[in-house]
């Protein structure tokens, strides 16, 4: 699917669309995405800062996704593991950044290869638009090379 295409499906699924979460950009070979979550009156916590559901919705599905996307169709990649570091209130829009780092898809081919399951961590640092950050989030990827292409 074209990347573009991809942005734009993203952005009208309900769980993103009801909660102001904007796929800003994503490359076209998928190695990179921007993501970013306004602050709206409904969807703001008690204290009138981002909610943390929110904070964690905005950040979950990229990592599997750019990982997925760049290792084809032979492979199962799943979530595994998530974890969120609340750092500090986000009283303003805040925005991720995703970026595979070169090598990294490589790696995940090599150590995958033989059959096995492949688990690497990835993170994300969800922050204002000047650079403060909000929030931590780490997330494991599970990669395995599926049985027909073995």
């Amino acid at each position: 699917m074209r990347a573009s295409t991809f942005r734009r499906l993203l952005n009208l699924w309900p769980p993103f669309l009801f909660n102001s979460i904007r796929l800003q950009s994503v490359s076209d070979d998928y190695t990179e995405a921007k993501v970013v979550l306004r602050l709206r009156p409904w969807n703001r916590n008690y204290v009138k800062s981002q909610f943390g559901g929110n904070l964690f919705a905005m950040t979950d599905p990229f990592w599997m996704l750019l990982v997925m996307q760049q290792l084809g169709k032979d492979y199962f990649v799943w979530d595994k593991a998530s974890a969120i570091d609340f750092v500090a209130p986000g009283y303003e829009d805040v925005y991720a950044h995703f970026k595979l780092e070169p090598g990294v898809i490589d790696e995940l081919r090599t150590a995958a290869a033989g059959g096995e399951k492949v688990l690497r961590w990835f993170e994300t640092d969800v922050v204002t638009a000047s650079g403060k950050v909000i929030a931590r989030v780490r997330k494991q990827i599970y990669v395995r090379l599926k049985p027909k292409a073995r």
